[in-house]
This record gives C-alpha cells, sequence and structure tokens, in this order.
C-alpha cells in the first residue's frame, strides 16, 4: 500500500527548474522494500515526465535487514540506468572499517552486521567474533563481489542541489555545508537535531529514525526506520514542492 503526503517547507528552497529529485531513506538490506520504492519512483516519472530526474540515496544500505547483499545488486543495477547518487552513511563506514581491521568485528556484529554476514553466507559466532575475527574478515571478503567493494568505495559524503543539501545524518551547526566534517555527515544527531541554525540549504537527511518524516525550516528526515517498520520514504522534490511517499502501510 502506497500513501503520499504532500508539503511546502515555510523558506522558499528550490531546485532548479526542470530537475525533479528523489531522495531515498534509509534502506538496511530491505531489498524487498526497495524494488517497491522503485517501482513507485518509475510510476510517479510516468506521471510526471519530468526534464531531468535525479535520485540521491541517503546511506544506510546494510546492515539490522534480511538482504544486504540483494540490497547493493539493486543499488548498482539502478545506477547503471538512472543519473544516481550514493550517499555514504555510517553503516557503511562501519563495513569498511571491518575490512581494514578485523578487530572492530564485534562493534559492528552489535550494530546490525551479523546480518549482512547472512545475506552473503557467512556464518559467525560471538565467541569467533571475539578470538578469530581476522578468519570472519577473510570469509566476509572473498564472498563480496568486487562490484560491491568498488560500490562502497565510490561513495560520496554529501550532495548539494539547489537549496538542497543531502547528508546521510545531517550537519554540526556553526560549521559552512562545504566544510563539513565525513564523521558529522555520517553520524551527528545532536546538536543537529535541535538546532534551528540556518545552514543556507535545507538539509534532508536519515540516520534518526521517526514515526513519520520531520519537515523543518531547516532539515527534512525521511529516515522511518525501513527495517523495523516496513516503512521506506521517498521524498520527491520539483521547484519547491515536496511530495512524501511511502511503501508499507503507515
Amino acid at each position: 500500500m502506497l500513501k503520499a503526503l504532500l508539503s511546502r517547507l515555510d523558506r522558499r528552497a528550490r531546485l532548479p527548474k526542470g530537475v525533479r529529485l528523489y531522495a531515498v531513506g534509509d534502506i538496511h538490506g530491505c531489498s524487498d522494500l526497495l524494488t517497491t520504492a522503485f517501482g513507485l519512483i518509475d510510476e510517479d516519472l510516468a506521471r510526471t515526465k519530468p526534464g531531468r530526474v535525479i535520485q540521491v540515496f541517503l546511506g544506510d544500505y546494510v546492515d539490522r535487514g534480511p538482504n544486504t547483499r540483494r540490497t547493493l545488486d539493486l543499488l548498482i543495477g539502478r545506477g547503471q540506468v538512472h543519473e544516481t547518487v550514493f550517499i555514504k552513511g555510517n553503516h557503511e563506514a562501519l563495513l569498511m572499517d571491518l575490512l581494514a581491521d578485523p578487530s572492530r568485528l564485534p562493534e559492528w556484529l552489535q550494530l546490525g552486521g551479523a546480518a549482512t554476514l547472512m545475506s552473503y553466507g557467512v556464518e559467525t559466532s560471538p565467541h569467533q567474533a571475539a578470538t578469530d575475527p581476522v578468519s570472519v574478515r577473510q570469509a566476509f571478503l572473498a564472498a563480496l563481489p568486487q562490484s560491491h567493494i568498488a560500490f562502497l568505495r565510490a561513495l560520496v559524503p554529501s550532495y548539494s542541489c539547489g537549496d538542497f543539501f543531502f547528508a546521510h545524518a545531517g550537519a554540526k551547526p556553526g560549521i559552512p555545508l562545504d566544510q563539513q566534517s565525513e564523521e558529522d555527515l555520517m553520524w551527528i544527531r545532536e546538536p543537529f537535531l535541535s538546532s534551528d541554525e540556518d545552514f543556507g540549504k535545507v538539509v534532508v537527511h536519515g540516520h534518526t529514525p521517526v514515526r513519520e518524516p520531520e519537515i523543518r525550516n531547516h532539515r527534512v528526515n525521511i529516515d522511518t526506520g525501513a527495517y523495523a517498520t516496513g516503512c521506506l520514504t521517498v521524498l520527491a522534490i520539483e521547484d519547491y514542492r515536496l511530495d512524501f511517499h511511502f511503501t508499507g502501510v503507515r
């Protein structure tokens, strides 16, 4: 079931004329919801017929949900036939940290990495993770397709279009958007969430799950906790108009 919600920001943040942009919230291995979201976008494109289409994915593609491997396959395929931007989330950073440093395995498993390993056919246990993380890392690396590694390495920390700025987690108040650290872009919650600072652009982000999209003058949060709720949010922006579409029942 798909439902849509229309909203406008109090400030007139706009995209360049002729551009329709879709932003997709945290997927977390929910490949079935991602497939539904693709269908939603394609149906909307057939109806609106915009001049230029940009699809922005806000990170956290991996972990927690049941099928990280299939999720990355779908995203890679989407990027081959559409103009796409893939932003790096903190969970992608954790995964890449593990590949470089096996001692990060216990931390990653606590944050949902076990589901990712299972999707690649790699089994482990808390005991093995604590005593032999190198073997787990080696098995995982052997199971990872090169295309997935290349995809993860190519992720970007942020993206800007018109009066909108896209990042996984948000931005640190008091710092210009073009000077934000990758760590803050991927991990920040406070003081960003409670700040009323005008960054000069509206920050569209995920990372912090909410029951329904949060719309503030300076930010829009579209992480609706897909892996736990079955609701993956797609935000469509054209000119200053914001349309929210959802997979699942809300």
